[in-house]
């Protein structure tokens, strides 16, 4: 899979993070704001319960976010230098592996379209950290980042998984908080994340243009991308209808 290029810019300088505008909109989940703000719309009747608009743009996020993370944890096993940034990449291309097979398993039941490509600003996301160069300051732009944006995904996802009255999106928030929690836990085990700038980043959203973290669908008859699991997958889907 190849990335467009973007300016958008990922530092850290003195041992502090620092992240320009685009580089942190909260890529780990697609549609965070939609989530957060969309009107409980019931879209349809299923035999798991109501669908509602939160309910589908959870679905597209969770494929979003395994779209652009799984080749970032790919990135990660090949450039990272520390052992416990290796680690952490092992547990992105496992989990999401995982994740995506459930989102894919749902989709249809569902009858929700699933991108095949990440967002423009998570593709751009993806390639700069791929350009950042081998050593420390991949190791802390790896850690930090990808601490924030997982961070930021949390609360969503316990929203999600609190008000929605489809068995199959319950089903899917319980493994999506499963794997979140446990991603977190490995970028903070890397002994790298600057907590101060973590949660200042969390808690202070930037915003961008719709268009920019919208991925585009998929073409007529373009083949569904599979996340292949890992030989030592550890991580198992999860929905049982």
């Amino acid at each position: 899979m190849r990335f467009s290029r973007n300016a958008m810019g990922t530092l850290f300088v003195g041992g502090a993070l620092t992240l320009t505008l685009g580089a942190l909109a909260y890529p780990s989940m697609l549609g965070l704001d939609t989530v957060s703000n969309a009107q409980d719309r019931v879209i349809a009747q299923t035999q798991w319960g109501p669908l509602t608009e939160q309910d589908r743009a959870f679905v597209v996020a969770v494929r979003a976010a395994g779209l652009w993370e799984y080749p970032l944890g790919q990135i990660g096993l090949k450039k990272g230098t520390a052992p416990e940034v290796k680690t952490a990449s092992e547990h992105l291309v496992d989990g999401h592996a995982a994740l995506d097979a459930s989102c894919r398993k749902v989709a249809p039941m569902l009858n929700i379209t699933l991108p095949n490509v990440a967002s423009p600003q998570q593709l751009a996301f993806v390639n700069q950290i791929d350009s950042s160069p081998t050593g420390n300051a991949f190791d802390s732009n790896f850690a930090n980042i990808l601490r924030v944006t997982h961070g930021s995904i949390f609360n969503t996802i316990a929203k999600i998984r609190s008000t929605t009255k489809n068995s199959l999106v319950r089903q899917l928030a319980d493994q999506a908080n499963n794997t979140v929690l446990d991603h977190i836990t490995v970028m903070e085990k890397t002994g790298l994340v600057n907590f101060d700038q973590a949660l200042f980043q969390q808690t202070t959203p930037p915003k961008l243009p719709k268009e920019d973290m919208t991925p585009p669908p998929p073409q007529p008859g373009e083949p569904m991308v599979v996340l292949t699991p890992p030989p030592t997958a550890t991580a198992t889907p999860t929905i049982t209808p």
